[in-house]
């Protein structure tokens, strides 16, 4: 019996520790499916990214910028495998992605304007 007393106290405090540090939950995957995507995007097509439309883009998500940059962000290294296969994908018709991608977060564009910057 004492060994289960002891592991949980031993639980409870680490719970508390945890809770005291600020535990969230994991962004939901379309914010990082997006950070993933204009990140690639300025990789492939050369694009500027402007950081207060895409600051506001993810504040939508409840994210921070500092969430999802690679590698540092809590949840950076996911973006980066992301970023990597929708890099080699637009790679493979690069005109069309570059033109599509600035139709969605260019400087007028239909999703999110003023995100991506020539």
């Amino acid at each position: 019996m004492r060994p289960t007393l002891l592991l949980a106290l031993a639980a409870a405090s680490t719970c508390g520790q945890a809770a005291a540090q600020g535990i969230r939950n994991a962004p939901p995957p379309r914010a990082l499916e997006t950070a993933a995507y204009v990140f690639a995007a300025a990789n492939v097509c050369g694009y500027r990214i402007g950081t207060a439309p895409f600051e506001a883009l993810l504040g939508r998500y409840q994210v921070t910028i500092e969430d999802v940059r690679p590698p540092r962000g809590p949840f950076g290294a996911k973006v980066q495998t992301i970023f990597t296969l929708m890099s080699n994908q637009m790679m493979q018709n690069r005109d069309f992605a570059c033109r599509a991608v600035a139709g969605e977060y260019g400087p007028e564009g239909s999703v999110a304007p003023g995100i991506l910057l020539p």
